[in-house]
């Protein structure tokens, strides 16, 4: 088994490993050029997310500047608005529905390692190209019409619900059902939409 299928698995692998690492410079790459574009180049903007993506809907905008790891275990559905400075760490899959607003500078986060050091930290291999810690990862689905308010992280696993509206500044540990609002630190539902 490949580093890349046990990364999409949730199993532990090598960050490192040469495969990823070229996925990881061509992502690089093609957010450099995308994140200096004028935003009146919204054919050649199209044309770089496309390549990015693993698949994207019609009428997607995301401003400048985005940031992701790999970007083709990316899908984001038509009509959905990223705002400034968000992050998503796609080692597994970052499903975004239909009609999504996601605030500035929210952060998806899909890997993650093990708390205890012991479990955490490996010593390095001798070829060089070994990760020192472990690391494993989990998808993050958000369902369509969702609204993510700025600064909300979303950790590993999570999946939120078709028409939920997330406050600003969430940290989001649990999964949220449809049609409700939530926010906090920890997030919490507050009640139902």
């Amino acid at each position: 088994m490949t580093e890349k299928e046990k990364m999409l698995k949730g199993q532990n692998y090598n960050s490192r490993d040469p495969e990823l690492i070229e996925m990881y410079h061509t992502a690089r790459q093609l957010l450099q050029e995308y994140n200096r574009l004028d935003s009146r180049e919204v054919g050649r903007r199209e044309a770089i997310l496309t390549a990015l993506f693993g698949g994207m809907g019609a009428n997607v905008w995301i401003e400048a500047p985005f940031y992701c790891d790999y970007g083709e275990n990316i899908f984001i559905g038509e009509n959905t608005f990223i705002n400034t400075n968000c992050i998503f760490l796609d080692d597994n899959e970052v499903r975004i529905g239909e009609n999504g607003l996601i605030g500035p500078y929210v952060q998806i986060y899909t890997a993650s390692h093990p708390l205890k050091a012991s479990e955490r930290i490996k010593t390095p291999g001798r070829d060089g190209n070994q990760s020192s810690y472990f690391t494993s990862s989990q998808p993050v689905t958000i369902g369509h019409n969702v609204w993510i308010g700025g600064n909300t992280v979303i950790m590993p696993g999570i999946t939120i619900g078709d028409g939920v509206v997330v406050g600003a500044g969430s940290v989001v540990t649990k999964s949220l059902p449809n049609g409700v609002l939530a926010f906090g630190n920890p997030c919490r539902v507050i009640r139902t939409i």
